[in-house]
């Protein structure tokens, strides 16, 4: 599993010209889906991003939450985020989920975090729809995240988190 977090002062989603999801202050959130990924990954994310300290208190340190900003957020899925450009010129997305194996995982982690935020709070996509995003970002702020697997009975993962921010 892959998510990309992104901070932003709003932002919404776009299928076919129309709005379809849109949110104030909060996080947009492109998850990327792999063979292997299962509700584990699902249920510790769902948790863990909520309470990630990502937003600007009165004296512009990043001590606040999502839930403390009361922020929302846009779920993108994204398969592209299991791009590899190891071989050849072309990107390959063989490790990514297809559209059938990952949909049910996706709407998984949709609904457990409207459990956790709030039906209100979080606003898709469309999976698997041609969508165009925009965002608008006060201070860049990426988090990129990904778990690997460290045994096959999906007991254990590491976590590696790329944090990228500037002013």
């Amino acid at each position: 599993m892959r998510i990309l977090i992104q901070r932003v002062k709003r932002a919404h989603v776009t299928v076919k010209g129309k709005v379809i999801g849109r949110i104030g202050k909060g996080l947009v959130l492109f998850l990327g889906l792999k063979h292997g990924d299962s509700c584990h990954s699902i249920s510790y994310f769902t948790k863990k991003i909520p309470s990630l300290r990502l937003f600007s208190d009165q004296e512009e340190k990043m001590n606040l939450s999502l839930k403390e900003t009361e922020g929302s957020v846009l779920m993108i899925s994204q398969f592209t985020l299991y791009g590899s450009v190891q071989k050849g010129r072309r990107p390959s997305f063989q490790k990514a989920f297809a559209s059938f194996e990952a949909k049910p995982l996706y709407d998984r982690f949709v609904d457990e975090f409207r459990k956790e935020l709030g039906e209100e709070k979080v606003e898709t996509g469309c999976f698997g729809a041609l969508m165009e995003v925009e965002l608008i970002k006060r201070w860049a702020c990426h988090l990129f995240t990904r778990i690997v697997l460290l045994n096959a009975t999906l007991t254990f993962h590491k976590v590696f988190s790329y944090f990228f921010c500037s002013s």
